[in-house]
């Protein structure tokens, strides 16, 4: 184990950077804070660049962690890394995997078109690992997945279920291509979700906060579903809506 006492240190400045996406992309080094993602980043067998701790006591055996890799540092260097107001006394610099790879046109998938908000985002992600879909395709304009605040809404899900960064174009293009369904999502020319049958295999396209799906995608989906409006709100949350589709999709027995 080594000891970083000062914030000021040359090799917390150049980890501080990871709390950018340039930083981040530079590198291929993210953040993750407190003992939970700790875990279930050592579960997913994520490689790690450094462990950071406060006191010898939160080193988990079951980590499994090279100690040549941790550090032992004051609240101050903590704080420094943090991202949160009240940080919990452990951070993580962790390797990331390759989003962009060849994607297999099979399984059921979520595909995400242009979403801002982090904490959606990461709901979404932990929904679909939840549910058990084969994985989740980010789109162009999403943000990024690595930014602490998705990461913390995955709760560790990000580390458990592929997650891609792919043209959602292409893809839908690769999908029907294998006869897999692409259901979009919007209030026009849709059918409503409880008319649908459950699917062996589909993808499910959902969309920006404001603007839903991009009208060139949702030109290429075999079907637009949305979910009736029974009280006087105007939407739902695309969080929460894409939720309830994946589990209204996902066959109850497999």
């Amino acid at each position: 184990m080594k000891r970083i006492e000062s914030a000021k240190n040359p090799q917390i400045k150049q980890w501080k950077k990871l709390q950018t996406k340039k930083g981040r992309e530079q590198t291929g080094l993210f953040i993750i804070e407190g003992a939970h993602l700790v875990e279930e980043a050592a579960k997913a067998q994520m490689k790690f660049e450094a462990l950071l701790i406060t006191d010898e006591s939160q080193l988990d055996k079951r980590w499994n962690m090279d100690k040549r890799h941790v550090y032992i540092v004051n609240g101050t260097v903590i704080k420094e890394l943090s991202e949160t107001d009240s940080p919990q006394g452990l951070v993580a610099i962790v390797q990331m995997r390759a989003l962009s790879q060849n994607i297999a046109a099979r399984g059921q998938w979520l595909l995400i078109d242009r979403v801002q908000d982090p904490g959606n985002i990461g709901t979404m992600i932990r929904t679909a690992e939840a549910c058990g879909l084969t994985g989740v395709i980010l789109g162009q304009g999403s943000v990024d997945l690595y930014n602490g605040k998705v990461i913390r809404a995955t709760q560790g899900a990000a580390f458990h279920i592929p997650v891609i960064k792919a043209d959602l174009l292409q893809v839908i293009d690769e999908f029907q291509a294998n006869n897999i369904p692409v259901f979009g999502t919007a209030f026009e020319d849709a059918t409503s979700f409880r008319d649908i049958e459950e699917q062996a295999q589909f993808a499910l396209v959902v969309g920006n906060e404001g603007q839903g799906v991009a009208k060139d995608i949702l030109s290429k989906c075999k079907q637009n579903l949305y979910i009736p409006i029974i009280g006087q709100a105007e939407s739902l949350n695309v969080a929460v809506a894409s939720g309830i589709l994946m589990y209204a999709l996902k066959p109850t027995r497999q």
